[in-house]
């Protein structure tokens, strides 16, 4: 079995070393470089905007997973496509038209992905599931790093699972917040595909040998 993608979450990283973090991620066994667009406006916090997200996807040798957690989503997808972006993910929360949402995505050239706030039912997807290459779960109030984890998330996860194998769906699990080492094995049992992590990894005191163990624990 394989183990799960792991996507250290480059808002806990240094900000005045942000290339030598990079460099980090490049050279570790992370797979995705996992970049939070935050607004002030649907997530109570302002994170990085377009010249970061350039300066990032210009050094970054590894799949970029961009997720938006900004209100009109749609104004931006053609603009972050033109930065680099492999994944875009937007918050179901913040999308009155989904489905048009994800073709436009699809139609720039990238994944489309969906956020879920801990308190939105997995059945809202039922419908888009097909469409969907990404469902990030979030296993914390969106908003800001070293939050910690809702338990809640493993049935979510398994409702999830249930929901893409009933529909013959090939999206992945994806789960931001509060994964450590003590929780990714119970994650990926649940389901979960790929494990975003922050706090846990930039804080440690050797990240690149956090996310070897991350990788480790979920073979």
């Amino acid at each position: 079995m394989s183990s799960s993608l792991i996507a250290p979450s480059i808002l806990a990283a240094d900000f005045a070393n942000l290339q030598r973090d990079i460099e980090m991620v490049n050279t570790s066994q992370a797979d995705w470089f996992h970049i939070d667009i935050m607004d002030g406006v649907f997530v109570p916090n302002i994170s990085f905007g377009m010249p970061v997200l350039k300066a990032i996807t210009k050094h970054a040798k590894k799949t970029v997973d961009v997720h938006l957690m900004i209100v009109d989503p749609d104004r931006y997808i053609k603009t972050f496509a033109e930065l680099g972006s492999d994944i875009l993910t937007v918050h179901y929360e913040a999308c009155t038209h989904l489905h048009r949402t994800l073709q436009a995505i699809k139609s720039e050239g990238m994944k489309a992905g969906v956020a879920l706030n801990p308190h939105t039912n997995i059945n809202v997807l039922e419908d888009t599931i097909q469409d969907i290459d990404l469902v990030c779960i979030m296993s914390v109030n969106p908003g800001f790093g070293g939050q910690s984890f809702i338990e809640n998330t493993y049935n979510k996860v398994k409702q999830l699972k249930a929901l893409i194998t009933s529909k013959g769906a090939a999206t992945k699990i994806e789960i931001d917040g509060g994964v450590t080492s003590a929780n990714a094995k119970a994650l990926k049992d649940a389901g979960a595909d790929v494990l975003v992590a922050g706090s846990f990894v930039f804080r440690s005191e050797n990240p690149s040998k956090t996310i070897e163990e991350l990788k480790h624990i979920t073979v």
